[in-house]
């Protein structure tokens, strides 16, 4: 079944609209991967496996079937939790109308140390009720690494700056990662 709707795609999708929704895609299933203790909040497990096939809890990946490392090193990864080289993080999503309003937002929480990094993801189509209108416009994606503390500083920021009325300002915990990258998103914000 999920072959024959796979051949029939094209007819029913331009080649230029899935190329641009493939990094989406892409950036939800990394997501995914990153959140396992958020798939258990979802009302149904039948929505994972039609939305992000490859998530941890129904594809087993063998690490050594691509790994590059030998077999006794180990990646590392850490809990958030009792480390004090890091402190309690968060991934932010913020839409934003167009990629220059982007890039504008992302520079502005960046250089006030409001955040590490920010990836500007293209190519999303938003459906949504407002004022009483169903409407449906292209937008652009700003996933936000920082720190839990820095939320509201963050909120207040994307309101004070964002093009919209009522900005998408939506934040996920970070539950672990690699220190090295958790050290630097502290090390990169402000306290």
């Amino acid at each position: 079944m999920a072959s024959s709707l796979f051949f029939r795609a094209p007819n029913l999708v331009s080649s230029a609209t899935i190329r641009r929704r493939i990094p989406l895609l892409g950036a939800f299933c990394v997501l995914g991967l990153g959140f396992p203790s958020l798939f258990s909040i979802l009302p149904s497990s039948s929505y994972l496996k039609t939305s992000c096939p490859q998530s941890p809890q129904f594809v087993h990946i063998e690490r050594s079937k691509f790994s590059t490392q030998s077999a006794d090193k180990t990646v590392q990864a850490v809990k958030m939790e009792g480390n004090s080289n890091i402190v309690p993080s968060i991934v932010v999503y913020v839409t934003v109308p167009s990629r220059e309003a982007g890039r504008k937002l992302a520079g502005s929480i960046v250089k006030e140390k409001l955040a590490a990094c920010v990836n500007i993801v293209p190519g999303l189509e938003s459906v949504y009720l407002w004022e009483g209108k169903i409407n449906s416009d292209p937008e652009e994606m700003l996933i936000i690494k920082t720190r839990q503390s820095l939320l509201e500083a963050l909120t207040e920021h994307v309101k004070a700056n964002h093009e919209y009325d009522v900005p998408e300002v939506i934040a996920l915990p970070i539950t672990g990662g690699s220190p090295e990258y958790l050290e630097w998103l502290k090390n990169s914000t402000r306290d």
